[in-house]
């Protein structure tokens, strides 16, 4: 009976652990720095990468924010790219950091070439009149914010850095899934001369389309799937499912790197997919 009650105990242990190990522990990891290295047509560039922020809630303090930044900072990259959803996206109650104040702590980032940054889909939901109102052309808060800390925000857009194009797609979802704010035309229209291009965009799903023009496309929205277990995700918030969960996908000559991202979102919890900052080295 004894030794019956003990195998019990070590079961409930077994399975408490992964859980408290999601919970408590990776959420709130210091990111790993994830390295990818890409031949390129372009000069050589160094961009440092920070994708779904989703400050506020249990795991995304100001402290920590400012320590993801100072992190960033080290890595001494030549260009920033953010790639959206810097509010909160939690079905359980959490406190929320003001958006001035997420703009003011990613306004201390610092690279030679500049912070570059894009909307995400909740960036649009956070701002309920701005989503239900349908209108693309109209600014959420977060990007009003970010204007005022001096972050561009690039919006179906391009310019030019360090020899290169980068270039901005609005959400893919910002209306909803699959309605989005996006316009690839615009962005294209946008670029003028032969430089290569890197197009930065939330949600990966758009790479599927992309003309060979588009040399490197870097996304986040997916969080690697938050959650891997055994190889599998529960929910992969794209249509592609695993095509395009996480890391570097290559197709038909085009790259596409795909960040897990530093937050979490709906629930605050990270198991198998811990939280990364980008380091993509572009050689000549």
């Amino acid at each position: 009976m004894i030794r019956r009650r003990r195998l019990f105990g070590l079961a409930a242990l077994a399975a408490a652990a992964p859980a408290g190990h999601a919970l408590a522990i990776e959420p709130y990891a210091a990111p790993n720095i994830t390295e990818h290295r890409l031949a390129w047509p372009g000069p050589p560039l160094r961009i440092a990468v920070l994708a779904d922020l989703h400050a506020g809630g249990p795991t995304m303090s100001e402290s920590r924010i400012a320590s993801i930044v100072g992190t960033t900072n080290a890595l001494r990259p030549d260009l920033v790219a953010l790639l959206g959803d810097y509010g909160l996206a939690m079905s359980v109650e959490g406190r929320q950091v003001p958006q001035a104040s997420v703009a003011r702590l990613l306004a201390g980032l610092r690279a030679p070439l500049g912070v570059h940054a894009v909307l995400g889909n909740h960036d649009w939901w956070e701002d309920e009149a701005a989503r239900r109102g349908r209108d693309p052309r109209a600014t959420p808060l977060i990007a009003q914010a970010f204007a005022q800390a001096g972050i561009p925000v690039l919006r179906n857009a391009a310019h030019r850095a360090g020899g290169a194009w980068i270039a901005g797609l609005d959400s893919q979802w910002a209306f909803g899934r699959d309605r989005g704010a996006h316009d690839v035309g615009a962005v294209l229209a946008a670029i003028t001369d032969d430089a290569p291009v890197i197009l930065l965009a939330h949600e990966p799903d758009v790479f599927a389309g992309l003309p060979s023009r588009i040399a490197l496309t870097l996304a986040g929205h997916t969080h690697g799937g938050q959650v891997r277990i055994l190889g599998h995700s529960p929910m992969i918030p794209s249509r592609y499912g695993e095509r395009y969960r996480h890391g570097l996908v290559t197709e038909q000559g085009r790259h596409l790197i795909v960040s897990a991202g530093l937050g979490t979102s709906f629930l605050p919890i990270r198991f198998g997919v811990p939280p990364e900052i980008l380091l993509v080295t572009l050689g000549g």
